[in-house]
């Protein structure tokens, strides 16, 4: 079930007790995971680096749809960029549910991925009505050429403006779900409603679905706490908090 959509990673409702589980963190951890989950060890092509993990975290090579772990291990489980990457959607998220009480999920949107696409992503998302809904990339219309690295990877951490826009519409380039208990997710649904998400022009009762109505009041919090994420990480970069700490994971991985 859907509790929340958070500003960014950084934005998620971790208890100070939870063990916390990250599933496919590649060369971006999250600081607060206590156990890493990596399938690829040596190819970096669904990744834009090298493993790293954090001095405290336990590393475990493990496909992320067969973890060597007991029903509900963990308390929070993250599962950031990876979903869009793998086969079958659906195994990833029935472990996710095994594994941990509560999550985070984060997928590229089917609009940032129409605008900037990359070619090691299957599959494109949109929060539809709370539910997430995934559509195989290879059944929609040609797709413009890879300037995801562009619009993503780069462009975001030159200008702080448009930092800020990602972060207060995440709609736009990234769907980003928070849950609890269950995740209420389609895989190439066949309902004509859903279909028409991704197979039609949008109307605008359609684009007020992905993009709910949000008064000027409303619109500012947003924006602040956009502004305050990011301040509080450039910051962090700033004093050199955590920066350095990481190490390199791929020498002497954990097998599953």
């Amino acid at each position: 079930m859907k509790e929340r959509n958070p500003i960014d990673r950084h934005d998620l409702r971790i208890n100070k007790s939870d063990k916390v589980l990250e599933v496919g963190s590649g060369h971006n951890p999250t600081y607060r995971a206590n156990v890493i989950v990596e399938k690829y060890i040596s190819s970096n092509y669904h990744r834009g680096g090298d493993i790293k993990i954090y001095p405290h975290q336990k590393f475990i090579n493990a496909d992320g749809s067969s973890m060597p772990f007991k029903d509900k291990d963990f308390d929070y489980v993250i599962c950031a960029q990876v979903l869009e990457h793998v086969d079958d959607p659906i195994a990833l998220v029935n472990e996710l549910q095994r594994t941990a009480t509560r999550g985070y999920l984060e997928v590229p949107s089917f609009i940032g991925e129409s605008l900037f696409p990359k070619k090691s992503h299957k599959w494109v998302c949109l929060e539809i009505n709370g539910k997430l809904v995934l559509f195989d990339k290879a059944k929609l219309p040609s797709l413009f050429p890879d300037y995801g690295k562009t619009f993503l990877n780069f462009l975001p951490y030159e200008s702080i403006s448009l930092r800020i826009f990602y972060l207060a519409y995440h709609q736009i380039t990234t769907v980003r779900y928070e849950w609890k208990d269950s995740i209420d997710i389609l895989v190439n649904p066949d309902d004509p409603y859903y279909r028409a998400f991704f197979e039609q022009d949008w109307s605008d009762e359609m684009i007020r679905t992905i993009f709910p109505y949000r008064d000027k009041k409303k619109d500012l919090q947003i924006t602040i706490s956009a502004f305050l994420s990011l301040n509080g990480k450039i910051r962090i970069l700033s004093s050199g908090e955590n920066v350095g700490k990481k190490k390199d994971a791929t020498a002497k991985p954990n097998h599953a």
